[in-house]
């Protein structure tokens, strides 16, 4: 499988999403529908995938996905603490999905300050579990274009959510 392409992964987490019966959605910002797009690109992928947002504004991001403004306020809309509380809130809009991801980041060319450099993107990753939703985040620096920055993103998130259901 080619980086370039996170279709193959894509296919790879379907596989596994449909070997535990399992939906999936997700949240998209720095990514604008590219993660929805791959999960997408797969035949019978109706079976499960859910949904995708793109909550590019922060107004979105609040409306759709419950993100506390506060949080926006204190960590900004590229944080963990963001990315945690959009997959969160994904699972909370699509009761049937099991597994959610969120994106947020800079992708560039500009945008970026010394503390959020370009090509940094923050990861949310939620889970149904017994207890209740459990989420966690992972923020990973990437480099290149625009394209390049938003398609690593895609495939980080594809191939780390397949880990942790190849873990459960």
């Amino acid at each position: 499988m080619s980086n370039n392409d996170p279709v193959g992964y894509a296919a790879e987490l379907g596989q596994r999403l449909l070997d535990k019966g399992w939906m999936f959605a997700c949240a998209e910002s720095c990514t604008g529908g590219l993660l929805a797009a791959a999960m997408t690109d797969i035949p019978g992928s109706s079976q499960w995938f859910d949904r995708g947002f793109v909550t590019y504004s922060n107004a979105a991001k609040v409306e759709q996905l419950l993100v506390n403004e506060d949080t926006l306020e204190r960590f900004g809309a590229v944080s963990e603490e963001t990315a945690m509380e959009m997959a969160a809130g994904v699972l909370t809009a699509a009761a049937p999905a099991h597994l959610a991801i969120s994106t947020t980041g800079v992708a560039g060319p500009d945008g970026g300050t010394p503390g959020k450099p370009v090509g940094m993107v923050c990861f949310g990753f939620a889970q149904r579990a017994s207890q209740g939703i459990v989420t966690r985040a992972m923020t990973k620096i990437f480099e290149g274009n625009r394209q390049q920055i938003r398609n690593a993103a895609v495939t980080f998130a594809l191939t780390t959510a397949a880990s942790f259901i190849e873990r459960r």
